[in-house]
C-alpha cells in the first residue's frame, strides 16, 4: 500500500528530505516506524516520538490503510 510520510524536525534532517510517498507492507506506525529506520541507517525508538495518522494523534499499534498520511513527531527543543 502507498503511505505519505512527513519529517519534521530532526527526522527531516537525517532524511534530507520533508516528506515522500513510500509502497510499503508495513500494517502499523510502528512496523513503519522500523522500515524508515532500515531505510535511513535511523535509530529512532516509539517511546521518544509521537505518531499522527491523517492528523489526529494515535498509537504505534493502530492499522494503517492506503494514502495515509503519517507524521513522526520527534522531541523539539525550544529556547
Amino acid at each position: 500500500m502507498k503511505i505519505k510520510i512527513k519529517y519534521f524536525a530532526s527526522m527531516r534532517e537525517a532524511t534530507e528530505i520533508s516528506s515522500e510517498t513510500l509502497e510499503t507492507e508495513a500494517k502499523t506506525p510502528l512496523e513503519l516506524l522500523r522500515c524508515i529506520n532500515d531505510k535511513y541507517k535511523l535509530n529512532l525508538d516509539e517511546h521518544n516520538l509521537k505518531v499522527a495518522i491523517n492528523e489526529e494523534y494515535v498509537a504505534f499499534s493502530s492499522t494503517l490503510a492506503e494514502l495515509d498520511t503519517i507524521v513522526f513527531i520527534p522531541p523539539v527543543a525550544g529556547g
